[in-house]
């Protein structure tokens, strides 16, 4: 999966696709609920260009919750409990549902106390870190996220300390006036295994090792996912996953006024710089999906054909209809206007 643009397909409305998600997951048994947030989380992701966590992930979604790996139907519950902190027990289930919840808990504590931390354990994969940090930014707040999955490190395999990078994700989002917010969604590994390339720029591997090490003891460890009874066989789920996430209230430290008009001087000075090699146009972190969201929204998410085969591929498993038919076929030009 990948997150360039497809170069041709079709141009889908977000509701349609929204509509389109939403029955696949109702098809598992899951909750209207639980099923309309995932077909908003993953068509929003689409938005925003992030197509590998978006809805073309829903058909493995779709089929590990049909399979009995992942519980449909999750009863979320508090684990632990402060004034600003909590842990919440996913039961199984796919790990958006408490992530989001849990970004909102902390939202609300964090603008009542200055800040706020949550950990989430015992849950199949939680989307786009990014989903959860920018649930912060309507609320002048700052949003981190992060996320690791159970894995086990085995001194007796021939492989080196990298792999203990777990390709965590990590998002930061810092609000902004009227330029795009300063969102950072990224993965920790930043370059594939390479000899060659280890001896000519060793630092870029010891930086992504240590950046997948922190997110693995703040997402995995502090979250709780490698006590025995999240894991099988005593788990009839494949919970393999934990999340972390804070909101900071920007005004216990600087007026939002103030802070938005100095965040929008920096990004746009930054802007009118000239574009790197290649890009067309000079953005920080967030804002290309700024443009993708913008352009998209307008005009329809852009479905490649490997896209969308594996949707209808699933969608014809459950027996509801894919919304595609209408749609005319055609090569995408630039997809991020001015």
């Amino acid at each position: 999966m990948s997150n360039v643009p497809p170069e041709s397909g079709i141009r889908v409305p977000a509701e349609a696709m929204r509509d389109f998600v939403q029955a696949l997951f109702l098809k598992t048994g899951m909750l209207a609920e639980d099923a309309d947030l995932m077909s908003r989380i993953l068509v929003d992701t689409d938005l925003r260009g992030v197509f590998s966590h978006g809805t073309q992930a829903a058909a493995g979604y779709v089929r590990r919750l049909l399979d009995g790996r992942v519980n449909p139907r999750p009863r979320i519950t508090i684990a632990r409990e402060t004034v600003t902190t909590r842990s919440l027990d996913g039961d199984g289930g796919m790990g958006h549902m408490p992530a989001h919840q849990a970004m909102q808990w902390v939202v609300k504590r964090a603008r009542e106390h200055g800040m706020a931390a949550a950990t989430t354990r015992n849950h199949f994969h939680f989307g786009a870190a990014g989903t959860y940090s920018r649930l912060a930014l309507a609320h002048a707040c700052i949003g981190i996220a992060t996320s690791s999955h159970r894995y086990a490190l085995r001194s007796d395999e021939p492989r080196t300390v990298m792999a203990a990078n777990g390709k965590s994700p990590l998002s930061i989002a810092i609000p902004a006036g009227a330029q795009p917010p300063l969102v950072l969604d990224m993965a920790t590994n930043l370059l594939p295994w390479d000899d060659a390339l280890f001896a000519k720029y060793p630092f870029a591997y010891f930086r992504s090792l240590g950046l997948a090490a922190t997110m693995q003891a703040l997402g995995g460890i502090l979250a709780g996912i490698y006590r025995p009874e999240l894991a099988p066989p005593r788990s009839s789920w494949e919970s393999n996953q934990g999340a972390f996430v804070v909101a900071i209230d920007v005004s216990r430290f600087i007026s939002v006024v103030e802070f938005k008009a100095e965040m929008d001087r920096y990004i746009g000075d930054a802007r009118s710089l000239r574009a790197l090699s290649g890009q067309e146009h000079a953005e920080l972190a967030g804002g290309l999906e700024w443009r993708h969201e913008r352009d998209y929204s307008r005009q329809g998410i852009p479905i490649g054909e490997r896209h969308r085969a594996e949707l209808e591929a699933v969608a014809a498993e459950v027996g509801i209809e894919a919304p595609f038919a209408g749609f005319e076929h055609t090569r995408f030009g630039t997809l991020c206007p001015e």
